[in-house]
């Protein structure tokens, strides 16, 4: 394998040539760790499936579901990285066997007896604390210790736990990163419950209701997809967006536009000084017309006229329609 300029190893891993070859391979595969966030960002969302349920925090899951995550979490780093199968473990990486093992508690990982003596790739993320680590450590039997569960028949599960005296085992990869922000689970509570119990004009509880007010309510921060989809709970979630009758044209008399992720929307977000869409996420915000007394407020060219964001002494106007997108799919 070609060696790549890497950040140092952590004290002790080059007693441990086997582990050091696959921390080599997982740096070179994901520099910053981005990949490997966007899998457990997109793992808790697939756990949560807000589009079926509405749900959006962990604690609501029910316990096999939880259960599942670890499994989860194997099969889709495997997909994203393409680990070979391993004979015993569950990859197979630089020719190695390594374990995975995720836990929404950190160094809560439980080791099977099968995976003494072998590499462990243990995951940690937390979508209260929007953070997640990844590192490796070698399951050294003589520090860990035996899980002291109990099962209903009387049985021990069998399995081990990093003694806390022994947590400097673990060489971080990718050590407390931000984790993609669950908005719905982040914002104030009376926010939270009026974008969640919006009504339409009937009074009437609706998807498009709770869409709307999400991003009347939350302006200039990033909203992901998974958001949008949590509360449209369709599946052209997509529609409650879009113009045609989604919260673009709901908010557009009100003077806010829904910027996504498309570069004509991005230069105009930029343009006007407020967060950036990146991908999967929309970023809504309140326009005004630029006129003599906004001074060099920033402002970007839509719609025939210059804008700028409004703020509380700025009047009511209807907002200009955005850029065209060569992306028919949204717009």
């Amino acid at each position: 394998m070609q060696l790549f300029d890497l950040p140092g190893p952590q004290p002790g891993v080059c007693d441990d040539p086997e582990l050091m070859l696959v921390r080599q391979h997982l740096l070179a595969c994901d520099p910053d760790g981005h990949r490997f966030a966007r899998v457990l960002r997109d793992t808790i969302d697939q756990l949560l499936d807000g589009e079926h349920t509405g749900r959006f925090d962990w604690s609501d899951l029910h316990k096999t579901e939880k259960t599942h995550a670890g499994t989860l979490v194997e099969i889709n780093l495997q997909r994203e990285f393409r680990f070979g199968d391993g004979q015993d473990m569950d990859y197979l990486i630089e020719g190695i066997e390594v374990d995975c093992k995720f836990s929404q508690k950190l160094y809560g990982w439980m080791i099977p007896p099968e995976a003494l003596g072998e590499i462990c790739l243990v995951v940690w993320a937390n979508d209260q604390q929007s953070q997640w680590s990844a590192g490796l450590f070698r399951a050294d039997r003589e520090k860990l210790t035996m899980s002291g569960t109990v099962t209903k028949k009387g049985n021990r599960d069998g399995k081990f736990s990093l003694t806390k005296q022994h947590h400097s085992l673990v060489t971080w990869l990718w050590d407390r990163k931000p984790l993609q922000e669950n908005l719905l689970l982040h914002i104030p509570a009376e926010t939270q419950q009026a974008i969640l119990n919006a009504v339409n004009r009937s009074r009437k509880p609706s998807g498009q209701a709770r869409v709307s007010e999400l991003f009347r309510l939350i302006q200039q921060r990033p909203v992901s997809r998974a958001v949008v989809r949590t509360l449209a709970q369709q599946k052209d979630y997509m529609k409650r967006v879009r113009y045609n009758g989604g919260a673009r044209t709901v908010l557009q008399p009100e003077g806010i536009v829904i910027f996504g992720d498309y570069p004509n929307h991005q230069t105009a977000a930029a343009q006007l000084g407020i967060p950036v869409p990146q991908e999967g996420e929309f970023v809504s915000t309140r326009l005004s017309k630029a006129q003599p007394h906004h001074g060099d407020r920033p402002r970007a060219f839509m719609d025939g006229d210059y804008w700028v964001v409004a703020d509380d002494s700025d009047p009511e106007e209807a907002a200009p329609l955005l850029p065209e997108t060569k992306k028919a799919s949204e717009d």
